[in-house]
């Protein structure tokens, strides 16, 4: 029976001795020896480097930019005033193209922001007119005591659900009348009263925030 491979003991004369890992510089000297210039990337790049992760090269300076920027400042001397006025010229037009840039996204961020809110404003007027008729009806069941037992509960859900959307029900007897909120159906005269005032209330208003959804509709009293 065959012993086992071993592994082979280097010779004192390296005869037997497993290759081992080598490094030439490949770097170019100058004339003056203080100056190195390397080479291609591909050329000093080593099969045994491991390879950067996404965050080293995401935090690495773009070659192509650094070049670029390199061959424009290279024919440049800040030592000269129309070199520098030129620098100061480029900086201060990149400088306002920036600044408009920002502008223009502020005023598109607000523009975006109103138009949200107008289309919420125009879903949530939507809703209410189609439920008017139902609002109607429970404010009716209210004025004559017939809104007991679980109508109660749900029409005060109903009032809650439309006070978090900012709906307003608006309109009561005494009220002094307002062409610009209230609708009057009717009128009664009376001598004594100095102001008309709202007498009767045919069916609420409403309104959300400033904009009124449905004027209110109401009987008036006042002087002729």
């Amino acid at each position: 029976m065959t012993a086992p491979n071993t592994p082979e003991t280097p010779s004192p004369d390296g005869e037997g001795a497993s290759p081992s890992f080598q490094f030439t510089d490949k770097r170019k000297v100058t004339r003056d020896s203080s100056v190195v210039e390397p080479l291609d990337s591909a050329t000093t790049t080593s099969s045994h480097q491991p390879a950067r992760s996404d965050e080293e090269a995401a935090g690495s300076p773009d070659p192509a930019l650094a070049d670029a920027v390199n061959e424009a400042m290279s024919g440049l001397s800040l030592d000269d005033p129309q070199d520098l006025a030129a620098v100061r010229a480029e900086r201060d037009a990149h400088l306002d193209s920036l600044q408009r840039e920002r502008a223009s996204f502020t005023n598109y961020r607000n523009r975006a922001i109103r138009d949200q809110e107008a289309a919420r404003g125009r879903g949530v007027e939507d809703v209410l007119t189609a439920l008017l008729p139902v609002l109607d009806d429970i404010e009716r069941a209210r004025t004559h005591d017939e809104l007991t037992g679980p109508m109660a509960a749900i029409a005060e859900k109903i009032d809650a659900s439309l006070n978090k959307f900012g709906i307003e029900r608006y309109g009561a007897a005494g009220e002094l009348f307002d062409p610009t909120l209230h609708d009057a159906l009717m009128h009664r005269a009376d001598e004594a009263a100095a102001e008309q005032t709202i007498d009767l209330v045919i069916e609420p208003g409403y309104r959300l925030g400033e904009r009124v959804i449905r004027a209110a509709r109401v009987g008036t009293v006042g002087p002729e």
